[in-house]
């Protein structure tokens, strides 16, 4: 980062992590093309302490369901159980194939702008298929998921480990594709992105325990406020937003992003 540009990088990073982790257009594609392109960066230390933020905007937006569904599962309600197995279900792909190809993916995959366009107009084109498709809409609640629902949701979820591809996108359409409607696939990917978020902010933090110093405590705070203040009000008010005008906006969004950087590598070329 360049000294004159002060705390202006931490504070767009924060924004752009919190607008972006749970909308399907993949944040941290996002957060590696600004880097790249427009040279937005800070150390990985940085990007793993500020998701932070993001996870507990779901938390405060969903503390009153959470509770809920602990409190029934102290006591013995068959629901609350048989969604925490889902949750596991859905959670276990990913982070069985994160840790194992957590360096290949965060080295060769991280530092390939032209990977992370093609996904994002890949995953674009095919959210906007997804979306405009006819189909059966068996499940509108996420509690009455079945567990071979959450387990293909988990199995596409893995995919999104290469960046540009979004975790919150594969699950949606995971989710649409084989039954639920647009607002329970969204509403399923905010609670299984807890435990994936959690868990891969408490491996990296681990990972990176080295690295931590008070040099950045100031950014870090910045980038946090950001990404957990604009996460919360995506949580808040997505699934409303999903519910009126489907996964279109997001799909064009995908698309134009990633193609303009297409077009941005083949003329810096």
């Amino acid at each position: 980062m360049n000294a004159d540009q002060g705390l202006f990088v931490p504070l767009i990073l924060g924004i752009l992590e919190g607008l972006t982790e749970f909308l399907p257009v993949s944040s941290t594609g996002h957060l590696l093309l600004a880097g790249h392109f427009f040279g937005l960066t800070q150390p990985d230390t940085f990007i793993v302490l500020i998701q932070l933020g993001a996870i507990l905007a779901v938390i405060t937006v969903y503390f009153t369901k959470l509770a809920v569904l602990i409190r029934d599962a102290l006591t013995g309600k068959a629901y609350a159980w048989r969604f925490a197995l889902s949750v596991i279900l859905a959670c276990l792909p990913a982070v069985v194939a994160g840790v194992l190809l957590r360096d290949f993916i965060q080295g060769a995959l991280w530092e390939s702008p032209m990977v992370i366009c093609i996904s994002l107009v890949v995953g674009g084109i095919i959210l906007l298929l997804v979306d405009r498709m006819p189909k059966r809409e068996i499940y509108d609640d996420i509690y009455e998921f079945p567990w071979h629902l959450a387990l293909i949701v988990g199995l596409f979820q893995m995919v999104s480990l290469v960046p540009g591809v979004s975790r919150s996108g594969s699950t949606v359409v995971a989710g649409m594709l084989f039954g639920a409607t647009k607002r329970a696939a969204a509403e399923f990917t905010f609670f299984i992105a807890l435990p994936i978020m959690v868990g891969a902010f408490g491996y990296d933090l681990y990972k990176s325990r080295d690295l931590i110093d008070g040099s950045i405590a100031l950014n870090v705070g910045i980038g946090f406020a950001a990404a957990f203040i604009v996460g919360a009000l995506v949580v808040r008010y997505l699934l409303g937003f999903v519910s009126k005008y489907g996964f279109a906006p997001f799909a064009w969004w995908r698309i134009v992003v990633g193609g303009a950087g297409l077009i941005a590598l083949v003329v810096i070329r």
